[in-house]
């Protein structure tokens, strides 16, 4: 088996560095929590398991070749990603509010200023699964992931050898170096996570990466 392997892994690493939606999904959710960012990136690896296999067998072929499945698959995706912002910037009003009434709230009820703050609560499951969803819908409704396995991957690959098992080799690899990006991503992001505590902070933070969820979906709603 011969593969254009530095081509592949050169083009691999810019696809990674220009942000997406699967970025955002990673770095709110390690924001969040680094286990639930962590859940996210293995999350987003296995939706593009599920292009590679569908890669390898042919059925990317089917989808590309039909309008009806490209288009649904692209509003799918489009849709989950407006889902997506709308809750954040419903989650940014909600502290807002939450915020003012504090404020309102008597002196004599405030508490004592030498009280520590509680800490953050550990991840539970029910956090890791949400991470882990998000992340996998976010890659298995994207039809760009798609077509990157159907298209720019077998331009690396040899003829004259097996094509499943050389696009199986690459998608592996392409999954591999992922999950490496987006642990490093969810270690710079921990590293922000008491700059985007403080309350104004994080308020502008939820409704920024909101409507650019909410601008993402409509855009890629809005593709020819």
């Amino acid at each position: 088996m011969s593969v254009d392997l530095m081509g592949f892994l050169g083009v691999v690493l810019v696809a990674y560095v220009v942000p997406g939606p699967d970025f955002l999904v990673v770095f709110r959710s390690a924001i969040e929590h680094p286990a639930k960012g962590r859940a996210a990136g293995l999350g987003a690896q296995a939706g593009l398991c599920v292009h590679m296999l569908a890669a390898a067998v042919g059925l990317a072929v089917i989808a590309a070749r039909s309008p009806a499945v490209y288009e649904a698959v692209k509003l799918l995706g489009a849709a989950y990603l407006v889902h997506l912002g709308i809750r954040a910037v419903l989650a940014a009003r909600r502290s807002a509010r939450e915020r003012r009434a504090d404020r309102e709230r008597p002196a004599a009820e405030e508490p004592r200023g030498d009280i520590e703050p509680a800490k953050g609560p550990a991840p539970t499951g029910a956090q890791w699964r949400s991470g882990f969803a998000q992340g996998f819908l976010t890659n298995v409704l994207n039809p760009k992931a798609a077509l990157f396995f159907l298209s720019i991957l077998p331009q690396f690959v040899d003829g004259a050898g097996s094509t499943t098992r050389q696009i199986f080799f690459l998608g592996i690899l392409d999954v591999l170096i992922g999950i490496v990006y987006w642990f490093v991503v969810v270690a710079v992001a921990a590293r922000l996570r008491t700059l985007l505590a403080r309350p104004k902070v994080q308020h502008r933070w939820e409704l920024t990466t909101g409507w650019l969820f909410i601008a993402i979906g409509v855009g890629v709603a809005a593709a020819a």
